[in-house]
């Protein structure tokens, strides 16, 4: 799964010009920007996701085993890892309002040589290059939402932003799925470019332009340098992106490789598989809206209730293949219950993280979470190479009870850190 954590470049922050009077009018909300920004994630997350739903046409067409088709999202996860951050610098300086433009047109270019690729080498290559498009879109999209409203309407801002990637898994996928299989799927990757090109048109048109970032060296080259003592709250925060590491690879591991899994492991019809893929999504959807309203003060609770929902209906998937009724309601259940993950532990790390390390902390995460999406699509290519994808789903299951002990490892570690700096304080 693509990553929606929030990225923000440590170069600075956008300049402000000071406010005259403390009473002036607030500007309106721009709901117009925001939802064009979060049009650009939901093209994003579906040009990064959308093999996984064509992964039985792809590898027909290309002359390659499914496992192989599953490792473009390694490509793409790996690229995004390998690339984001040193991509990110070299482009603070340049404006954010261009970069997303010209973001949205190398996603465009990307998947049309995906669509005209000859050979499996020449979509690796597309890909690739989509992956370093992505991990710089991720570097600048959570500021940018930031910097288009005042502080108290950051939370609002950057929620409706990212939402854009959960209605990817809702509509995108499936109805890329969908047009793949009707159409045949080099299409449907023709089609996604076409849309690219609009997404940047309407960022052009409708997303209000921010200030580029300042390196802020000239105001700290000088700054005397003093030893800042060791952040009490680091060890919770590595173990919660480890966490997040296990989970996403556990995940995609199966995630990735669903398609032959319903096809071949439920028999179901081939016609039924992008709306199973909706299903999916709108139970995902469901999930996130539990987090808001229900488990967004709790999330330690909603995490562990989380992963074992999710390690419960994933057993009773891979038990009752032949039962489908059972296996259909287990899969939704695991698209409500993995829903709730990502936002969760993005949430649990930032209340782990002491003020001083947050940035640092939120970073760690989404190199984390990048790299167990990649990681998580290479174990399953490996497995069902070497034991068949009947066992990919036991495999996922043994890493969410492993993920389970470690959050109740971190609420202990959470809970003596914020003692310690209690008591310091």
């Amino acid at each position: 799964m693509t990553n929606t954590a929030n990225i923000f470049l440590p170069t600075g922050s956008i300049p402000v010009a000071p406010s005259v009077r403390s009473d002036r009018v607030e500007p309106p909300f721009p709901w117009v920007g925001l939802m064009t920004l979060s049009a650009a994630v939901f093209l994003s997350v579906t040009s990064e996701m959308l093999p996984t739903g064509l992964l039985p046409e792809m590898s027909r067409s290309l002359g390659v085993a499914q496992s192989q088709i599953g490792l473009l999202v390694s490509w793409f996860a790996f690229t995004v890892v390998l690339t984001s951050a040193p991509v990110a610098i070299w482009t603070r300086r340049f404006p954010r309002h261009g970069l997303i433009i010209v973001v949205l047109i190398i996603f465009a270019v990307s998947n049309i040589l995906t669509a005209i690729a000859p050979t499996y080498e020449f979509v690796v290559a597309a890909r690739v290059l989509g992956g370093v498009a992505h991990g710089l879109f991720w570097s600048v999209v959570g500021a940018y939402a930031g910097h288009l409203v005042p502080k108290a309407q950051i939370g609002r801002a950057v929620s409706i932003t990212v939402a854009g990637g959960t209605l990817a898994f809702v509509f995108g996928v499936p109805l890329g799925t969908a047009g793949g299989h009707l159409l045949g799927w080099r299409l449907s990757f023709v089609v996604l470019a076409g849309l690219m090109l609009v997404g940047a048109v309407l960022v052009w048109k409708f997303l209000p332009p921010v200030a580029r970032y300042s390196t802020g060296a000239a105001a700290s080259a000088h700054a005397p340098k003093t030893r800042q003592p060791r952040d009490a709250t680091v060890p919770a925060v590595v173990l919660i992106c480890i966490i997040t590491g296990i989970t996403m690879i556990g995940h995609y591991s199966f995630y990735t490789y669903i398609a032959p899994f319903l096809l071949d492991g439920l028999n179901i019809d081939p016609e039924l598989l992008a709306p199973m893929l909706f299903a999916y999504g709108v139970a995902g959807a469901v999930g996130l809206l539990l987090v808001g309203t229900v488990f967004g003060p709790r999330p330690s609770l909603g995490l562990i209730l989380g992963l074992a929902v999710s390690a419960l209906s994933v057993s009773l998937l891979a038990a009752f293949t032949a039962t489908l009724p059972v296996a259909l309601i287990a899969f939704v259940l695991w698209g409500m219950a993995f829903g709730m993950l990502p936002p969760l532990m993005q949430t649990r790390m930032l209340h782990a993280a002491s003020p001083r390390i947050r940035d640092t902390a939120s970073a760690f995460y989404t190199t984390a979470f990048n790299a167990g999406i990649g990681g998580g699509a290479l174990l399953g290519a490996v497995l069902i190479d070497s034991v068949g994808l009947e066992r990919v789903p036991l495999v996922y299951v043994g890493l969410l009870v492993v993920a389970l002990v470690l959050v109740v490892v971190t609420d202990l570690m959470t809970q003596r850190a914020q003692a310690r700096q209690a008591a310091s304080a």
